[in-house]
């Protein structure tokens, strides 16, 4: 039983793009999907060492729902490094200003804290209405 373990090469890998619609969905929920793209754990041949996680577009971002009161009582935590430096946005402003942001760090708080996460996440986009720049890779993908 000579069984060898399956590693593809990182050249080998194929990436494909997907378009997700976040009008009416959930906030953590919608997270939860995308890293998974991201991290291509969909895949038959996952393993959690090699980036082998697809493109994830993702449209209207100013319509995701945030349940219960966390619009609200929730807030968005950012740190400049000096003292002082810090700032606490509430949800309902940052979904009013940036609501791409709110996915944005959603889905970066789910990934790995690693190195292979800051690549993983470089192929999240995200825009804040249906219009995107991406529909060539889209068509180039479907084929």
């Amino acid at each position: 039983m000579n069984k060898k373990t399956y590693l593809p090469k990182q050249d080998a890998i194929e990436r494909k793009w997907h378009l997700i619609d976040a009008n009416g969905k959930v906030l953590g929920r919608l997270a939860v999907e995308v890293a998974d793209l991201l991290r291509g754990k969909g895949k038959a041949f996952y393993i959690n060492h090699i980036d082998c996680g697809d493109f994830v577009i993702v449209t209207n971002a100013s319509k995701i729902v945030l349940t219960g009161k966390k619009l609200d009582q929730k807030t968005y935590f950012t740190f400049s490094g000096y003292p002082g430096g810090a700032k606490l946005t509430p949800y309902s402003v940052l979904m009013a200003e940036s609501p791409q942001k709110a996915l944005f760090s959603a889905v970066k708080g789910m990934l790995p804290k690693n190195k292979l996460a800051d690549r993983q996440i470089t192929r999240l986009k995200v825009f804040k209405d249906d219009k995107h720049n991406h529909s060539a890779q889209l068509a180039a993908s479907v084929k």
